[in-house]
């Protein structure tokens, strides 16, 4: 396990990578690379989508979200990160936020009809319970897409990548959302020109 798959280490760490966040993000997940992701998903009306941001951060994906959905539910651990949110969306806008973990989801189950997270997987200690319970608060059909960071080729990058986050590949990825149930599942990769195929972008169906 990697030295920031700890939810308390990870709140520090984002206590400081906040300051510089939005500068720092579309170097690595720019807006061309949310679009794609969205285009893999099928949107309800916009009046009735119910989406789910899990790991917004300052709100990136969320944005992407709101193109498809009047209201958007999102919920970060990071108060500081969650603060740069409250700047963007304001509090009592078209975002409900929530501070909270991913791996106790506090929404009822079968409430919502997309459950978005990017950038997010790195930091779960346990990926699977945690997809467990996007699996939960999903109604019966809603789609999970989730964004993470692919593995790198190189033995000895990946093994210091491991040392710090998770990092997988497609392979990992498959295994990781049919242990947690989900149905359809498909990856698609995604980069920056600089680098196609940092980012591995999984989603999937939960049982009718």
């Amino acid at each position: 396990m990697g030295i920031l798959e700890n939810k308390t280490r990870a709140r520090l760490f984002y206590k400081y990578l906040s300051t510089v966040y939005d500068r720092i993000n579309p170097f690595i997940w720019n807006e061309e690379m949310r679009a794609d992701a969205l285009s893999l998903l099928d949107f309800p009306d916009p009046e009735e989508a119910m989406v789910l941001d899990v790991g917004c951060g300052t709100g990136f994906g969320t944005a992407g979200l709101l193109e498809h959905a009047d209201t958007v539910y999102a919920l970060d651990q990071s108060e500081h990160q969650l603060e740069k949110a409250y700047a963007k969306f304001g509090k009592q806008g078209p975002v409900a936020f929530h501070r909270g973990d991913a791996e106790r989801l506090p929404f009822a189950t079968n409430t919502f009809d997309v459950v978005w997270s990017s950038g997010s997987i790195e930091y779960w200690p346990d990926p699977v319970r945690t997809l467990r319970e996007f699996r939960r608060v999903l109604k019966p059909g809603g789609q999970v897409l989730v964004v993470g960071p692919n593995n790198p080729e190189n033995t000895i990058t990946q093994k210091l990548a491991d040392a710090i986050m998770l990092f997988y590949d497609e392979y990992e990825a498959d295994r990781m959302f049919k242990a947690a149930g989900f149905e359809d599942v498909k990856h698609a990769f995604m980069g920056p020109s600089y680098s196609p195929d940092v980012a591995i972008t999984t989603i999937g169906r939960a049982p009718e």
